[in-house]
């Protein structure tokens, strides 16, 4: 019954903390459900999704090639050699685990691209979390799905703010180091704007 004594302990740390209990204020935030609503999480959704849907057509064309290969093989059996038989077995598996090495390469590179853009997503809503808590004046935010709450005052939740502030502060398309490129832009525009030999 080990699970059962965190409770206990639990309940010990929050009675010790009672005396400033009306100076906590806890509040909670859904990284998942922002993640969705945010606008770059959406155009990184879409970006995968048309991924996706390319490579899937590779995969298809694979696919086809590989049952006409088949089909082709079959009908030319009974007049092949046998020589000829163990070269069109050998270039169909070939073929296969061509495609085969396709497939998981496609799932790698599009997990790893997946995994990335949440990261950099999730890294920008920590901090701007930590700043929504400090102007609300939030003790503890939790993250919802995480901490298991299940019911918890509306008003208490952070992700709307946070989705607002987020698509507000980082917009869709916009890099870091973008603010150089233009600067560079703007000073070859001003150099090829000056006269030859003026100052």
């Amino acid at each position: 019954m080990r699970t059962l004594a965190v409770v206990p302990a639990l309940a010990g740390l929050l009675l010790a903390a009672a005396p400033a209990a009306a100076d906590v204020k806890i509040g909670y935030v859904d990284f998942q459900r922002a993640l969705n609503e945010v606008e770059q999480g959406k155009a990184a959704k879409a970006s995968l999704q048309k991924d996706f849907a390319d490579k899937q057509k590779v995969l298809d064309k694979d696919k086809a090639d590989l049952e006409k290969m088949q089909a082709d093989f079959e009908k030319q059996a009974a007049v092949l050699s046998d020589e000829a038989k163990r070269d069109k077995a050998v270039e169909i598996q070939r073929r296969m685990n061509e495609a085969q090495g396709r497939l998981v390469g496609f799932q790698k590179e599009l997990s790893e691209r997946e995994r990335e853009a949440t990261r950099v997503i999730f890294e920008k809503m920590d901090g701007l979390v930590r700043e929504i808590s400090q102007t609300e004046g939030f003790t503890f935010v939790f993250e919802k799905n995480n901490a298991g709450i299940i019911v918890a005052p509306p008003a208490n939740d952070i992700t709307n703010e946070l989705i607002r502030k987020y698509n507000a502060r980082y917009k869709v398309g916009a890099h870091e180091g973008a603010p150089k490129a233009d600067k560079k832009k703007e000073a070859a525009k001003a150099a090829a704007a000056k006269p030859a030999g003026g100052k």
